[in-house]
């Protein structure tokens, strides 16, 4: 325990202190999905949704708006040159300021229902592979009693294409709660994003697939194996540089 010397009490003798004891450290599941861990795979999907919401909603947007400006302002069109110049300049400032308000809302609205989809996706991943490890109805409130090479290799195994058809059901069930659809919509929008999750998680296996068919399967984990080429050229290079030395 530290003490205060009596004869500086601003010194503080930190020699008996006991070392810091070790940081847990979680496990990483041996074949995260796309090659990258979750975090970090919803970090750029969102952002990635996000763009492309702001992209189309910005030049739906502004579209409009410029549409909208010629026909408030079509019968007080300018007669002079300074005036068509003033007259396209606030059009255009309208046209940009309706754009970036529209297309920041479209990018949120888009980025958090991705996240939705991704978020009920790697819940599912953890909850089938959680069963596959052991996990009963009476121990829903903690995975303390499974081994960890059990949930691992559960987990591992749960990551393909039926995970992602049934968050796409889900994310399409909430999208029709959300906006209070009739049946036949609801259910025409669940199938839809049956398809969508579906195809999606039918080209993370084909993938997948081609990772372990044409890939060497190892490496650093949570790290792209997309990666693994080029370091193996560049090996491959050295090595052939210090034979030639």
């Amino acid at each position: 325990m530290a003490t205060l010397t009596p004869n500086n009490p601003a010194t503080i003798v930190v020699s008996d202190l006991p070392p810091p004891p070790p940081r847990p450290s979680q496990p990483l599941t041996n074949a995260p999905r796309l090659g990258m861990p979750f975090d970090r795979r919803l970090l750029l999907t969102t952002f990635t949704s996000f763009v492309c919401g702001f992209t189309l909603g910005s030049a739906s947007a502004g579209s409009m708006a410029a549409l909208r400006f010629r026909a408030e302002n079509a019968h007080r069109l300018p007669i002079s040159q300074p005036g068509w110049y003033l007259y396209h300049k606030s059009k255009n400032y309208y046209k940009t300021k309706e754009g970036v308000l529209e297309g920041v809302r479209k990018g949120c609205k888009v980025a958090a229902w991705s996240s939705v989809f991704f978020i009920v996706e790697e819940s599912l991943d953890v909850f089938r592979g959680t069963w596959k490890a052991g996990r009963t109805v009476e121990m829903m409130e903690g995975v303390d009693e499974l081994s960890l090479k059990k949930i691992d290799r559960g987990v591992a195994g749960s990551r393909d294409f039926l995970s992602s058809a049934l968050a796409g059901m889900v994310t399409g069930g909430v999208w029709s709660a959300w906006h209070q659809f009739p049946v036949s919509t609801a259910a025409r929008t669940i199938r839809l994003g049956l398809v969508v999750g579906l195809g999606y998680g039918l080209g993370q296996d084909a993938l997948l697939w081609a990772k372990n068919r044409y890939g060497d399967g190892e490496g650093d984990e949570g790290e792209s194996w997309i990666y693994k080429g080029a370091k193996n050229r560049r090996r491959v290079g050295g090595e052939e540089g210090g034979r030639d030395v």
